[in-house]
C-alpha cells in the first residue's frame, strides 16, 4: 500500500491539507499526518487539526510521497524546519513523488529542488 505523509503547520490552509486527506483515504491510500511539533494545528481559520503524531516520531520512516499544504504562515514554517528540507531532498534523492500546493512550492525552491524546473504557486510566493 501507498503511503503518503502531510506534514501539518500552524497556518495551514485546512482545505488543502483536510480535502487532500480525505480523498488519498478514500483511494484506500495510508496517509499519515505529522504535526511539526507536538499537539494539534491551528489551521489559518481557525479550524483545530489533531496530527496523527508528530513529525520527530516519523523522520526516518520511509513514504512514497509528501504533500505539503499551502496557506501562510504555515508554509512558512514548513520552510523554516531544516527536516522538512531535509525530508523533500531525500525524497528526491529515492525519485519519490512529491507536491506542494498553494505557498508550499516556496518550500520546494529553498530546499533546492526546483532548478531547472517549471512550479506553479500562490502568485508572488516564487517567481
Amino acid at each position: 500500500m501507498a503511503r503518503v505523509l502531510i506534514p501539518l503547520a500552524n497556518g495551514c490552509e485546512e482545505l488543502e491539507a483536510v480535502t487532500v486527506i480525505d480523498l488519498l483515504r478514500r483511494a484506500g491510500i495510508e496517509v499519515v499526518t505529522a504535526g511539526l511539533t507536538d499537539g494539534p494545528v491551528t489551521a489559518s481559520r481557525g479550524v483545530v487539526l489533531i496530527p496523527d503524531c508528530s513529525l520527530d516520531q516519523v523522520i526516518d520512516d520511509d513514504f512514497d510521497m509528501i504533500v505539503l499544504p499551502g496557506g501562510l504562515p504555515g508554509a512558512d514554517y514548513l520552510d523554516a524546519d531544516p527536516r522538512i528540507h531535509a525530508l523533500l531532498q531525500r525524497m528526491a534523492e529515492q525519485e519519490r513523488y512529491t507536491a506542494a500546493i498553494c505557498a508550499a512550492p516556496k518550500v520546494l525552491l529553498n530546499a533546492g529542488l526546483l532548478d531547472g524546473r517549471k512550479a506553479t504557486a500562490y502568485p508572488g510566493v516564487i517567481d
